[in-house]
């Protein structure tokens, strides 16, 4: 994998995962207004973190294909 894939790929991990502890830490502080607000948070999260994995498995697989 050639370095600016890799940085790319880190760089993304990166924001994926910062906004997954903020949504975290707004959960934490009890700010969903209603179960509506707190479900789409969740769901936020669960998405994010679906998208990390994707992330980490091709990234994985890219670095798996160059040896």
């Amino acid at each position: 994998m050639s370095y600016e894939t890799s940085k790319l790929s880190e760089l993304v991990a990166q924001k994926v995962d910062e906004k997954v502890r903020q949504l975290e830490e707004a959960l934490g502080c009890r700010s969903a207004k209603d179960y509506a607000e707190y479900c789409a948070m969740c769901g936020e999260i669960t998405g994010l973190l679906t998208v990390r994995r994707y992330i980490t498995d091709l990234t994985k697989n890219i670095e798996e294909s160059d040896e």
